[in-house]
């Protein structure tokens, strides 16, 4: 299955498209085994050795997962990850993230979330499930923002996104990005990326 391309600038170094699964494997597969211990069990909701990761890779690669990646020189460094529904044993698409500890706190995780809602969008998917562990507050946080309402059971948080009350201008459009579209995709996170500023020094209320 191959999917078009979503480009456009994110970072400084760095671009976000969608992996072709068969030939861009080895990609999402390396980027996992980089994740630290901590964030290994975050993303897996506990240890999984170097063979589980790598046999969940070649899983993603077969069964249709669509896999929207941050990349900085040909490297994946985050990743949000769409599984199909018929994966699912309630029909409901499963979300999931990850990001390199050199890379967070940069707003890789929003614009992979972004991305990724745009995708399931286009797929008239109606709702999306994510799951995480009860530690990972970086996740539990970002879920929040997109609207997710999360439950604790059994050491991890899980919750429903519903993309029908998400306001879908907030989320770019999947596809090949025009030069209009970078244009724009830089003066928003440009935008953002001030906001963040002025919030983190406490000048947005110096006003």
């Amino acid at each position: 299955m191959r999917h078009e391309d979503i480009t456009g600038l994110t970072l400084a170094g760095g671009s976000v498209r969608t992996l072709r699964q068969q030939e861009e494997l080895p990609l999402l597969r390396d980027h996992l085994l980089r994740l630290d211990p901590e964030s290994r069990h975050d993303r897996f909701h506990g240890f999984m050795d170097d063979g589980f990761i790598e046999r969940y890779a070649v899983k993603c690669a077969d069964d249709g997962t669509i896999i929207i990646a941050y990349i900085e020189d040909g490297v994946v460094r985050g990743a949000a990850e769409l599984h199909p529904p018929d994966q699912s044993p309630d029909s409901q698409p499963e979300i999931a993230f990850s990001v390199e500890a050199n890379v967070r706190r940069q707003g890789v995780g929003s614009i992979l979330f972004k991305k990724l809602i745009a995708e399931a969008r286009s797929k008239g998917y109606r709702s999306l499930r994510i799951t995480t562990g009860v530690q990972n507050q970086a996740m539990r946080a970002l879920a929040h923002k997109f609207g997710a309402h999360l439950t604790f059971r059994h050491g991890e948080s899980t919750g429903s996104i519903d993309l029908q009350a998400q306001p879908q201008a907030e989320f770019a459009k999947p596809g090949i990005a025009t030069p209009v579209d970078t244009t724009r995709a830089m003066i928003d996170f440009n935008r953002t990326c001030w906001k963040l500023f002025f919030k983190l020094y406490g000048l947005d209320r110096a006003a």
